[in-house]
């Protein structure tokens, strides 16, 4: 009998809102439970009344699933420090539990980076889905998540095959063949950015994607984001361009990658407080 973990998220969590966007060709949400292909073994999340998260699975795949969903990554002190902020008030009150779901690879952030380059999320993620579909087995609906070698047996003309530009196909198999992706863990957040951004292709939203969801760093922004510009664009009633994105996300200091997410999700439903005019 596979065995059931009841894991208490430290501080708020709710699963229903951090995976509500979350399903992939490596996972998909459906009422209310988690279901993703980790470690080659097919593990399921789901919420109880009381907050309790059960993950369902082998224990490697399980601990994984863990580390995926941040059950244990409190961001209280981001919920208490900006409590007044008078962009996020609204919204930290209506979706405080939200924590971003994670890739359960580096490689599979940095796919995503490329894809969703200044480019509409949901042609993006089809991009995505294709490319993983293609470079990883699958175990009925779903495909295990893509590493580097994965990623680093296409060339940029299949990719572009199956909708990639063709520059950024290039990038990414420049970067899987090039480095180990993984080992961005082991380093400090500002040197793995650094390290990212000085790669031809990617910039600081990139750095800002792969920090967020592939490491699981709050501290770095989604400097460029296009949701992000539509926001600043809203609030000065004017077109905004990349860089200003960096001025909104500057008072958020150490909390700026976290406060992206919370500033799309409140942009996105409303609770943002915008100039009349906009």
């Amino acid at each position: 009998m596979i065995p059931e973990l009841g894991v208490r998220p430290r501080g708020p969590y709710s699963l229903a809102l951090s995976a509500r966007l979350s399903s992939d060709a490596t996972r998909r949400f459906h009422d209310g439970v988690m279901t993703a292909l980790v470690d080659g073994a097919v593990v399921r999340a789901r919420q109880s009344p009381d907050g309790t998260v059960w993950l369902h699975g082998p224990a490697p795949a399980v601990e994984r699933l863990r580390w995926i969903l941040a059950l244990d990554d409190d961001h209280s002190e981001f919920l208490l420090r900006f409590r007044d902020d008078p962009l996020l008030r609204h919204t930290l009150r209506a979706v405080r539990g939200l924590r971003p779901t994670r890739t359960a690879t580096v490689a599979h952030a940095l796919l995503r980076a490329l894809c969703e380059q200044l480019i509409e999320t949901r042609q993006a993620r089809a991009i995505e889905r294709r490319v993983v579909r293609a470079a990883t087995p699958a175990r009925g609906e779903l495909h295990a998540p893509p590493t580097g070698e994965d990623l680093a047996r296409f060339s940029p003309a299949q990719l572009r095959a199956v909708g990639l530009h063709a520059r950024r196909g290039a990038t990414l198999v420049r970067l899987c063949r090039s480095l180990d992706l993984e080992r961005l863990r082991r380093l400090p957040t500002e040197t793995a950015a650094q390290l990212i951004e000085r790669e031809r292709g990617l910039g600081p939203w990139s750095a800002g994607v792969i920090c967020l969801f592939g490491l699981g760093r709050y501290e770095r922004g989604l400097v460029g984001d296009l949701g992000l510009i539509k926001l600043v664009s809203a609030l000065r009633g004017r077109w905004a361009d990349a860089s200003e994105t960096a001025e909104l996300l500057e008072p958020y200091g150490e909390w700026a990658g976290l406060a992206s997410v919370y500033l799309l999700a409140g942009y996105g439903r409303g609770l943002i407080p915008l100039p009349a005019a906009a």
